[in-house]
């Protein structure tokens, strides 16, 4: 109903004069994506990466008036979903005014509406409800009771008004029924204690529900979105399968399916302030390399597959990289900086709390899972920019990597403080022989030399070409052959 043209209405009897009918959540939901996609609009904004998977999935349920289910793993913008399909409600609906439950004028339910009109006919006064307050989301926790959820007698209500516990009038009601008209989100379903899902099987049904033995029917009219991690990848619960049998549709989420889909949606929901927009750089290829850390540690032995990982490890880890890098700047009095490969040690906090560790993550401890998650992300990048140092063959031109294999052959070290100045970072790489020549070889934006040059740093580390120390916040890249053998030589003159 278009509320524009309706919200002046303040009556039943202008109600029913002016041409408005009564239709199902489901069916309000149908017709205006029904409308939505003949003109070509977009429903769900914000959501990327699942238009040729989930969101047909997601259409083709609400054109056949189905309940769904959102199975697939955290950090899947399964909530988000739910809470973006209010955007095909009604932009108002009419209640019967002072109604807890959102009685429809023409077809009410509760004793309290059908009274009112009974009593007040054409004059029973009319209010509008807005579509952003017909979503009710609830969390499933094991305390949750059939009483929050449908309802039960309230003792207090019955004295006060002096009722006998046999009148409907005496129930408390819980969120689903003042969930009439609305859409109904239960999220993580599988934490629902059994006999709590068994409440809802003759909701989903039937649609009407029952309150400790009352001869009460309500016919409920909700859209019902549930969601949940797959059954056999949670230890915390399950969905009992004569409930999962009455959800007509359920639906398969999944993770980004490649770098740029993620960096997408990392860039998107990532609260960067204005201030840090304008004063810190973040290379292209950095950006890459962070989202690179997800897809690594999807794929880690350390790390409980089926917990998953979260695309919120992205989004905080670029968060935190930005102040890492902005954090520099101030101390060093700069007014902009430029962030650096070193600077993702100040997002092992957003990588530590994101991921659960199988027992050998456990071992190594989740600072040293972080750091190799990271190890093996700088790994690929890499490679995926340099010649692979292992198996570049020499030919006419010589290893690529010779001059600065032969800079750290000779003893030389490199030491890169964590909160230097972008001039003593940047020269301190430029005095490394070779490595302007080979990274000048390669096509770069003109603020990313320092961020290529470091990578190769990193890059021959992750190879075992030089090491790589952190110490007192700051990175030793050295050859430890060649530290051995000057040791040896002091020990043969002594």
């Amino acid at each position: 109903m278009k509320g524009n043209n309706y919200t002046s209405i303040k009556t039943f009897g202008e109600l029913q004069k002016s041409g408005y009918r009564a239709r199902s959540i489901k069916m309000e939901l149908r017709e205006n994506l029904v409308r939505k996609l003949k003109n070509k609009e977009n429903i769900f904004n914000g959501i990327i990466g699942f238009e040729d998977t989930v969101l047909p999935d997601i259409e083709r349920a609400i054109l056949s008036r189905h309940n769904i289910l959102f199975l697939g793993l955290r950090g899947q913008a399964k909530t988000r979903m739910a809470r973006l399909l209010t955007e095909l409600l009604d932009e108002f609906i009419p209640i019967v005014e002072g109604s807890e439950m959102n009685d429809d004028p023409m077809e009410p339910i509760s004793r309290y509406a059908i009274d009112k009109i009974a009593e007040l006919g054409d004059d029973t006064p009319i209010s509008w409800v807005h579509r952003d307050d017909r979503y009710v989301e609830k969390l499933a926790t094991p305390d949750v009771s059939v009483a929050d959820l449908i309802g039960d007698v309230d003792p207090i209500k019955a004295a006060t008004l002096k009722l006998p516990y046999s009148d409907q009038r005496v129930i408390h009601f819980g969120l689903v029924p003042r969930a009439h008209r609305s859409i109904f989100v239960i999220n993580e379903l599988p934490d629902l204690q059994a006999r709590i899902q068994v409440a809802l099987f003759n909701i989903l049904q039937e649609g009407d529900i029952q309150i400790r033995g009352f001869k009460l029917r309500l016919p409920l009219d909700i859209q019902f979105i549930f969601t949940a991690n797959p059954e056999d990848y949670t230890n915390r619960g399950s969905i009992i399968t004569p409930l999962k049998d009455r959800i007509e549709s359920q639906i398969l989420t999944h993770y980004p399916i490649n770098i740029d889909i993620a960096k997408e949606i990392t860039q998107l929901e990532a609260d960067i302030a204005e201030q840090q927009e304008t004063s810190v750089h973040v290379p292209e290829h950095l950006l890459n390399l962070l989202e690179e850390i997800s897809f690594v540690a999807r794929e880690s032995e350390f790390i409980d597959e089926k917990s998953g990982v979260s695309a919120r490890l992205s989004i905080s880890g670029l968060e935190n990289l930005v102040s890492t890098a902005e954090r520099r700047m101030l101390i060093n009095g700069e007014k902009t900086t430029r962030a650096r490969i070193s600077d993702l040690w100040g997002v092992i906090p957003a990588i530590t709390g994101k991921v659960e560790l199988v027992y050998e993550g456990e071992q190594e401890g989740p600072y040293v899972v972080a750091l190799k998650l990271i190890g093996s992300a700088i790994k690929k990048a890499f490679v995926s920019i340099f010649p692979h140092p292992e198996k570049s063959k020499l030919g006419d031109a010589g290893d690529p990597y010779g001059a600065i294999k032969a800079f750290f052959n000779d003893g030389h070290t490199v030491e890169l403080f964590n909160d230097v100045s972008d001039k003593d970072f940047t020269t301190a790489l430029v005095k490394i022989p070779g490595m302007k020549r080979l990274v000048d070889s390669y096509k770069f934006e003109k603020n990313d030399w320092h961020f290529m040059a470091e990578l190769v740093l990193h890059g021959l580390a992750e190879f075992n070409i030089i090491s790589k120390q952190i110490v007192d916040g700051k990175m030793i890249f050295k050859d430890d052959l060649a530290d051995m053998l000057d040791d040896n030589l002091l020990g043969d003159f002594e």
